[in-house]
């Protein structure tokens, strides 16, 4: 099945959005193909799909509008891709488990998705088992970064980027437990990011 375009969606919230502002209704399947300039069946696929993901309320006639004003403003929607290993390396399969709207306002403006850590290896960084990780999609990094990194063997690992060795010329990746991995770490020659950890949302 071809994934749907995150972009599609949010023009399709844009327009939905500025129509019920200046018509004061939800605007007709046929509107919103036109507005968009999409097929009928690809805008009804889009609202079903939207519907699912929480992104708006669509029961087949009418979107319900509050959270079409959560969609256009200040909202975004991340996916939960998975899980990733805060101990050794270990290849991880991107998978899309859900998307969820996240604001603005907290979290920042950027592309961003979600990561369920495991492991114990991050703790002293506050980084706990099960805890999603909201990682902004960039492939720099600076010193004392939390980083989601592949290394040359292409596997990905949470670590904290502690900078480059000036005479092996290798990347370190550092642990944070420090009682229970005191002074433990990563080297690779090649280090790729893959992203930056921004926040941390976890249950208390």
């Amino acid at each position: 099945m071809r994934s749907k375009s995150l972009e599609l969606m949010k023009e399709i919230c844009t327009y939905v959005g500025s129509y019920y502002r200046s018509k004061g209704s939800s605007p007709s399947l046929s509107e919103i193909a036109k507005g968009v300039g999409i097929a009928k069946t690809t805008a009804y696929r889009y609202l079903v799909d939207m519907n699912e993901r929480g992104m708006i309320s669509y029961d087949g006639q009418t979107i319900e509008t509050p959270q079409i004003d959560k969609c256009v403003s200040g909202y975004f929607s991340a996916p939960i891709v998975g899980s990733i290993h805060c101990g050794d390396p270990e290849t991880e399969e991107e998978h899309v488990e859900e998307y969820v709207n996240l604001p603005e306002s907290i979290f920042g403006k950027g592309e961003f998705y979600i990561l369920r850590a495991t492991g114990d290896s991050m703790v002293d960084a506050g980084i706990e088992d099960k805890d999603l990780i909201v990682i902004q999609k960039q492939d720099t990094a600076s010193v004392g970064d939390i980083v989601v990194a592949l290394d040359e063997d292409s596997q990905n690992t949470l670590k904290t980027f502690a900078g480059i060795d000036e005479e092996s010329g290798y990347a370190i990746l550092q642990y944070e437990n420090h009682c229970k991995y005191p002074d433990k770490e990563i080297r690779v020659r090649e280090l790729v990011v893959q992203g930056v950890a921004k926040h941390v949302i976890k249950a208390l």
